[in-house]
């Protein structure tokens, strides 16, 4: 393992001299459409969930905004997945008193079938053995069963450490890890969590799954759901919990729509530059399109597919005649275990084994503060070497990690990886990103910084001209041997290609 290479040796004193990186970043900083791309992905597209309406949506956008610019784009089949369509959710508490709650269905719920339904609210009880379950389902015909543990309060921890009396925030952790620990229990009984509700003909599910902040849950979803499953913020969940808990007669009104069109096919979009001297050699610009749809699927990750787009077009205004061919991969199925990207790498040998330099992108809206080598040992110089001819005002940011072991998971360039295929991850500033936006229901246009982005973009228009640009075409240089000193093992899971093989 090599040690973080120092910034100094990389960050310019002098602006760059290299006509192209300037025309980059005139055209990445100055005249970037990557705000106005990221409105229509995030505002009219929406979320991508996975073979979704919007998902299919958004790839014809792509094609059609990559044609635009002269650059082709298709659609590659990577397998078929459960096609659905997300209509509207109103979930209103109407006894003992009525409000209006903050809730929506969790991907692939079944909708209400253009009934509104009512039902009372019920905690999923507290049973010791499958018999003393079997005992209560008939009771939970008809009602909407609070799945979640409940919190004593949805005030960020930082708040209690804060202004708490002394001990108090201490109290409150424990407190809520006794709540959630006593909890897990009544989920054995049932056995598997999607199996009993339809044959029990329970009206809903209600959960919640709380991002550490007011107002903000994560909000994920199950092909395998039977019944309407909700997910209502850690607020109104609280406040129907307390109501049930203490027999004080709560009850819920729901409509709530979604729409079912079967297992379909499903796509990757993959953008090209054809290379004018060494076609069968392949620089890959590499991110995620797909999102969860509790928001937007703005940092997770609209960010990573716009700064792809947005260095294409960089590219193709100041660098059209590339001597590589240049891929972008806009991967599906991300969410569900990197699936569009295994896919790829299991469908196109010839380029996995082509592969000189590749980037992904996929943790949010920061500028790129870090890149990984993973077991390529030589990358870390050569990046360095390529960041050393770009302005400072990027570079200055970047931290370069030593050569380690390939990516297990996580996120698309660990599809790469495990096949010796040089695609490297690019780490970015936080900006609070697993709390506020990861996969929650706050994951929307407005946290984007636009500032960041366009660093980004124009980074990865640079490292790709510049990996280019590089005469070498020798194979790429693999980490034999990890930190224990045992061989490192090259071996790819497999992509699942159907919804009905999905474990989630």
């Amino acid at each position: 393992m090599r040690a973080v290479i120092d910034s100094a040796k990389y960050v310019r004193s002098t602006p760059p001299t290299d006509p192209v990186i300037n025309q980059m970043w005139s055209e990445g900083m100055e005249r970037s459409h990557a705000a106005d791309l990221a409105q229509v992905l995030l505002d009219s597209i929406g979320p991508r969930l996975v073979n979704s309406d919007r998902y299919n949506a958004g790839q014809d956008w792509l094609i059609k905004t990559y044609a635009s610019w002269g650059v082709k784009a298709r659609r590659e089949q990577w397998g078929t997945w459960n096609s659905w369509k997300r209509g509207t959710t109103h979930l209103d508490l109407i006894a003992p008193r009525v409000r209006s709650l903050e809730a929506i269905m969790l991907a692939w719920s079944p909708g209400t079938g253009g009934r509104t339904i009512e039902g009372d609210v019920v905690l999923l009880p507290d049973l010791k053995t499958p018999e003393e379950f079997a005992a209560w389902l008939p009771s939970a015909r008809g009602k909407f069963i609070l799945a979640s543990p409940s919190r004593l309060s949805c005030r960020s921890s930082a708040q209690w450490r804060e202004f708490a009396q002394p001990g108090g925030a201490a109290r409150m952790d424990s407190t809520n890890s006794a709540l959630a620990a006593a909890w897990r229990t009544r989920t054995l009984q049932g056995g598997n969590p999607y199996s009993w509700q339809q044959a029990a003909g329970v009206a809903g599910m209600i959960t919640t799954t709380w991002s550490g902040y007011p107002g903000m849950d994560k909000v994920f979803g199950s092909v395998r759901q039977q019944v309407p499953y909700l997910d209502v913020t850690c607020e109104d969940y609280n406040l129907l919990y307390r109501l049930a808990e203490k027999n004080q007669g709560p009850r819920v009104r729901l409509n709530s729509e979604s729409e079912f069109l079967g297992e379909t096919p499903v796509f990757n979009v993959v953008a090209e530059i054809k290379g004018s001297e060494k076609p069968n050699e392949y620089i890959m610009l590499s991110a995620h399109y797909d999102s969860w749809d509790g928001a937007s699927g703005a940092t997770d990750n609209g960010t990573g597919t716009v700064t792809m787009l947005e260095a294409l077009r960089i590219l193709k205004t100041t660098y059209p005649h590339p001597k590589r061919t240049i891929l972008v991969g806009h991967w599906g199925g991300e969410e569900q275990g990197l699936n569009g990207s295994r896919a790829f790498v299991e469908d196109h040998p010839d380029i996995v084994s082509g592969m000189r330099a590749g980037w992904n992108q996929d943790n949010g809206t920061g500028r790129v503060t870090s890149f990984g080598p993973g077991p390529f040992p030589k990358a870390s110089e050569t990046v360095a070497g390529y960041l050393a001819e770009m302005p400072s005002q990027i570079t200055g940011w970047i931290k370069i990690g030593g050569a380690g072991l390939p990516g297990t998971g996580g996120t698309d360039h660990s599809s790469f990886q495990c096949a010796k295929s040089a695609v490297h991850g690019l780490g970015a500033l936080g900006w609070d990103y697993f709390n506020t936006t990861w996969h929650t229901n706050r994951d929307t246009y407005d946290k984007l910084v636009m500032d960041d982005l366009k660093n980004n973009a124009t980074l990865v228009a640079m490292l790709t001209y510049l990996a280019d640009r590089n005469p070498d075409s020798s194979p790429v240089e693999l980490l034999a041997n990890g930190p224990d000193g045992k061989p490192v093992a090259y071996t790819c899971p497999k992509a699942v290609r159907k919804s009905t093989d999905s474990p989630r």
